[in-house]
């Protein structure tokens, strides 16, 4: 909200006070006149806090000598406005006391006790000083505009830091992407390369799977999410691109369990962990080396289960890549902050990972 419509906001309740304090004493002239200089004073003290005060002193933590000018504006303002009210005062009471030096007042009842004393006119009883009415209402009005104040700024510092939180969230999550696509390429390319010498038709098939997988990176992955189907069609494809580099058939198994057709998740959020079972697993090579794949979704979750058996003697990799399961790692931390689980276990013969996200 802007500093103006803070203002007028502000003055136009404060008035509806003094129209609601005046209406109770039935629109009395003298109390308008004794009061209209602290209603002023009130509107000027809300002004300079609004458009000087709290951005000068109070946002900037100077709150000694934010607390100091305040004091000593709102005594000021109140001495002022009371000393006015406190003249006109003493003026009316001359004027009753002038008023009675014509004839003698006739009373109702001869009682004692109802007679002017000393020949002198009655006149109401004194309230509290006027001072420290004018004082009490500055001081209310002031320090209610210091915390509507302190409170909108909080509430924008607030808003502020999540949206450049935000922004740092979007910013590391394209990084992550862009990672994404390298990597995978990377990988395609070498699948491709390595088949090229095998099956010049095996070649060409497997440039059609990987066209198909790029079209979904290029097109799919800039959505925050994609369903469910579109990413299990991209890791079967990515299993026949890999299945192709050999005549033998892989022991890799899959099953889906897809009970929620609308089911949505982020895109290429699984495929790391199925790169990391094929790379590890040494799967090319036989001797019983498996790879086993499960995806499941209903309309609460969905469960990737990966789980690979390891080679009895460990395999040195290239050294290039090796980035996916740290990447998938700071992408789910991002995307599902507390809507996932990660299980990751390891023995001396198997290595699975389950990984569960509540829609």
């Amino acid at each position: 909200m802007k500093q103006w419509k803070r203002f007028l906001l502000q003055a136009f309740l404060w008035l509806i006070v003094w129209v609601i304090l005046v209406a109770g004493r039935d629109f009395n002239l003298n109390y308008i006149i004794n009061n209209a200089l602290a209603f002023i004073f009130q509107l000027a003290l809300i002004a300079g806090l609004i458009f000087y005060g709290a951005k000068t002193l109070l946002f900037k933590k100077r709150y000694f000598l934010f607390t100091l000018i305040s004091i000593v504006s709102i005594v000021f303002c109140a001495q002022l406005s009371s000393s006015f009210g406190q003249r006109e005062r003493r003026s009316l009471q001359d004027d009753v006391i002038h008023m009675q030096e014509g004839p003698p007042i006739r009373f109702e009842s001869n009682k004692p006790d109802q007679l002017p004393p000393n020949g002198k006119p009655i006149l109401p009883p004194a309230g509290p000083p006027m001072f420290f009415i004018h004082l009490l209402m500055l001081s209310i009005s002031f320090i209610l505009a210091a915390f509507i104040e302190a409170f909108l700024f909080a509430k924008r510092k607030e808003e502020e830091h999540l949206l450049a939180e935000t922004e740092h969230l979007q910013t590391e999550l394209k990084l992550l992407k862009t990672q994404i696509n390298p990597h995978f390429l990377f990988n395609s390319l070498n699948n491709i390369y390595a088949l090229a010498a095998i099956d010049s038709d095996k070649t060409q098939e497997s440039i059609s799977y990987l066209s198909n997988m790029l079209r979904y990176v290029l097109y799919e992955c800039e959505l925050p999410k994609v369903f469910l189907k579109k990413e299990i069609d991209y890791i079967k494809n990515y299993i026949k691109l890999f299945s192709l580099k050999s005549s033998k058939k892989y022991n890799i198994n899959t099953n889906y369990h897809i009970t929620n057709e609308l089911a949505s998740v982020a895109p290429m959020i699984f495929i790391p962990f199925i790169e990391n079972a094929l790379k590890h697993s040494h799967i090319e090579k036989g001797n019983g080396a498996f790879i086993q794949i499960t995806i499941k979704a209903d309309h609460e979750q969905i469960e990737l289960i990966v789980a690979n058996s390891k080679p009895e003697q460990a395999i040195q990799k290239d050294e290039v890549g090796g980035i996916g399961l740290e990447n998938v790692k700071k992408r789910l931390a991002i995307l599902y902050p507390d809507s996932y689980k990660l299980n990751m276990e390891e023995s001396e013969e198997t290595f699975s990972v389950d990984l569960l996200i509540k829609i």
